[in-house]
């Protein structure tokens, strides 16, 4: 129920390999050693290492068992019992290799899973009465497991029986609303009729999470166990098994090579689920959304049956290097067969890129700078990079002569920090942009050295609860300039810097050439401090101007996480600019401090925000349709009055830059993708409060 916590990522640039380790020349690269090479990296590399003892064992157990069992679902008290004898024995298997808690643990939820199988699929043959006064408790922060399997079973029956409510409650407001419209092309379905068909709905969701869970293997649970030993030192310290390694680097770059085409799982199938614009795929016209995956072959070899593999493991068959040639088997909707022959290039995720448009209000214009990420190139020198983009964007934008600039990192989680100390000095002049501090060492001053301004009008920056890591650092650092209004919520508070070290470049490797590849481990090897000596851990940013958010009550923050390293502050660099826009800043906040007041739609806002933590904490749910529908038709005429409001507001005029619509000339795919992109600015009403700031500031 409470919505997912995403935790992205800080990491520095891998221009060079910063540590070399030389482990036991007895470990030999085996799974057995994994655990043992990772506790020896952490020791000796984390920013602040945590021991690893019989408490460390009892927090591993937990977590792990968390992992698993999340809203303890699956286990009963009388599984953990069985399992307690493990609880302080886990640091030393950790230490010696060993996974008996692991493998127990494991046999038991596997147990679990084919049990409740059974459950689910006998429970959802029998209607449910929702005429019965009857309740459902779900409450996923209890500690409390329940105790027998008849509770179990008996709590999988209540929640099921939610769910087909939930279901069945839509199907029946669809016809009622249907009716009301006297929609004569309406097939009138009885309550039982629409109820069997709930049931089958959610059977089959039930069925699709089932065969998930079943295709876990092993390595992926070892991961997963792994990890629960990482985070224990921190939430960001994290094992990525070669794959997930790959796939890191590829969200990072914004580039594969590949075919270009996102994929999922549908009924055992492979299926296509879009097209990247210009992709190969794209090019070559043949294969589209809906078609379904059945084989795969290479240039030579035979053909690999696809179905019923997981998408992770046919990408690795689809997937390769540019201008080599992929055949696919494919199924249209149309039940035809057809082999597809497609040249792998290099696919540009043009989603992840930064992206600007222009902004008009009371005959002046405006810049809007989107920056999805910090994207760096982490294999390729000299490749894209986000500090070079928002670079161009602000030339561009000046050639449109801006009357100032919006820069927007609202779910921004941060990447590369290189490209911050990069980025920041686009606005300011020479001086410190972070301070970053190692383990046991004095601080580093991380400084912009270029004296040169690119922009040096009104800025503001967009921040919110999920921009983390370098966001926060290119919104301190502008804060502690007084550069740039930063507006929005409290960000995230991630203020620590991860490294990634390769464990397959160990000593051992060197001596066992048919070693298991192991992986990379991202570990927390410093935190980064504002140029006035505090940090962001925990803390975060908070903005110059605060506006309401719908989810600012939700709990999201790195304080929210478990195991989070504390806030501190050194001594503060010595800093200073001639760009010093606080006095204007200081008249922007209280200008927008008015508007507040009379503002309706951040009234309803702030409205929608009590409400949604006030849902977020709801653990009683009744399984009588009729008072789930009473409940349902308040939440909805409150949703439809904010969505009724919001029509009466008038729309941003948005428009593209004249460079792109140049840029862009005679490719309407381009053209569509940034009227689409455009279009979703026209309705949102914080960029209008921000174009106020940026007068303010003027």
């Amino acid at each position: 129920m409470k919505k997912n916590k995403i935790l992205l990522l800080l990491l520095l640039p891998l221009t060079a390999m910063l540590f070399g380790f030389c482990l036991s020349k007895n470990n030999s690269g085996s799974d057995e050693d994994l655990s043992k090479i990772i506790l020896d990296v952490l020791e000796n590399y984390h920013y602040q290492p945590t021991a690893v003892d019989d408490k460390f064992s009892g927090e591993l157990f937990d977590l792990y068992i968390k992992r698993l069992d999340n809203n303890k679902r699956f286990f009963t008290s009388d599984d953990i019992a069985q399992l307690q004898q493990y609880r302080k024995d886990l640091d030393d298997q950790a230490k010696e290799g060993r996974y008996e808690f692991f493998t127990k643990a494991n046999a038991l939820y596997s147990t679990r899973l084919k049990m409740l199988e059974a459950h689910y699929k006998t429970v959802l043959e029998t209607p449910f009465d929702f005429t019965t006064n009857e309740y459902y408790d779900f409450n996923e922060d209890s500690s409390q497991f329940l105790k027998s399997e008849e509770e179990l079973k008996e709590s999988w029956r209540k929640s099921l029986k939610l769910q087909v409510l939930e279901k069945l409650y839509r199907k029946i407001d669809v016809q009622d609303k249907s009716k009301d419209r006297k929609d004569t092309l309406l097939t009138l379905k009885s309550q039982d009729t629409l109820e069997a068909h709930a049931r089958k709905e959610v059977l089959k969701t039930h069925n699709d999470w089932f065969k998930r869970l079943s295709k876990v293997d092993k390595e992926e649970l070892k991961s997963l166990y792994i990890n629960c030993i990482t985070e224990l030192f921190d939430p960001h310290t994290n094992y990525f098994p070669p794959k997930e390694k790959e796939d890191f680097d590829i969200r990072m770059s914004g580039t594969l090579e590949g075919i270009g085409a996102t994929l999922s799982e549908k009924d055992g199938y492979i299926k296509v689920e879009r097209i990247v614009p210009g992709s190969p795929s794209y090019k070559q016209g043949e294969l589209k959304s809906g078609d379904l995956l059945i084989k795969v072959s290479q240039e030579t070899g035979d053909p690999v049956d696809l179905v019923n593999m997981k998408v992770d493991d046919a990408v690795q068959y689809i997937r390769g290097k540019k201008g080599t040639t992929v055949r696919l088997t494919v199924k249209k909707p149309d039940e035809s067969i057809k082999v597809i022959s497609i040249v792998r290039d290099v696919v540009v995720i043009e989603e992840g890129y930064a992206k600007s448009g222009i902004i008009r209000k009371d005959g002046k214009k405006y810049g809007y700078i989107n920056l999805p990420q910090f994207y760096t190139n982490l294999n390729q020198s000299g490749g894209r990079t986000c500090s070079k983009d928002v670079a161009i964007e602000v030339e561009k934008l000046k050639k449109d002569t801006v009357a100032g600039i919006i820069l927007d990192l609202r779910n921004n989680g941060g990447g590369s920090l290189g490209d911050v100390v990069t980025m920041s000095g686009l606005f300011i002049e020479q001086g410190p942009i972070v301070q970053v501090k190692s383990r046991n060492k004095t601080p580093d001053i991380l400084n912009d050295e270029d004296p040169s301004v690119q922009y040096d009008g009104p800025l503001t920056i967009m921040v919110d609860g999920y921009s983390a890591s370098a966001s926060e650092i290119l919104a301190a650092a502008l804060q502690d300039y007084h550069r740039a209004a930063i507006i929005g919520t409290g960000t995230y508070g991630k203020g620590t810097v991860q490294r990634f070290i390769d464990l397959d470049q160990g000593e051992m490797f060197f001596q066992k050439k048919n070693a298991k590849k192991l992986g990379a481990l991202k570990i927390t090897i410093q935190k980064f401090y504002r140029v006035n000596g505090g940090t962001t851990q925990l803390q975060g940013v908070t903005p110059d101007i605060i506006l309401p958010d719908r989810y600012q009550f939700i709990e999201l923050g790195e304080k929210d996480s478990e195991h989070p390293l504390g806030w501190d502050e050194i001594p503060k660099a010595s800093y200073g600019t001639k760009l010093n826009y606080s006095k204007k800043i200081k008249k922007a906040k209280e200008n927008s401090a008015k508007r507040m007041e009379k503002n309706e739609a951040f009234k309803k806002i702030m409205e929608l925000a009590v409400r949604a933590k006030e849902l977020n904490k709801k653990t009683h749910f009744t399984l009588n349709l009729k008072e789930f529908a009473a409940e349902q038709k308040k939440l909805e005429a409150e949703n439809v009055k904010f969505d009724t409001f919001l029509k009466t507001l008038s729309e941003n005029k948005v428009s593209n830059l004249t460079a792109d619509i140049q840029a862009a000339a005679g490719d309407a795919t381009v053209l569509k993708m940034k009227q689409d992109w455009l279009g979703n600015l026209k309705k949102d009403i914080y960029l209008d409060e921000a174009v106020e700031i940026l007068k303010d500031l003027r």
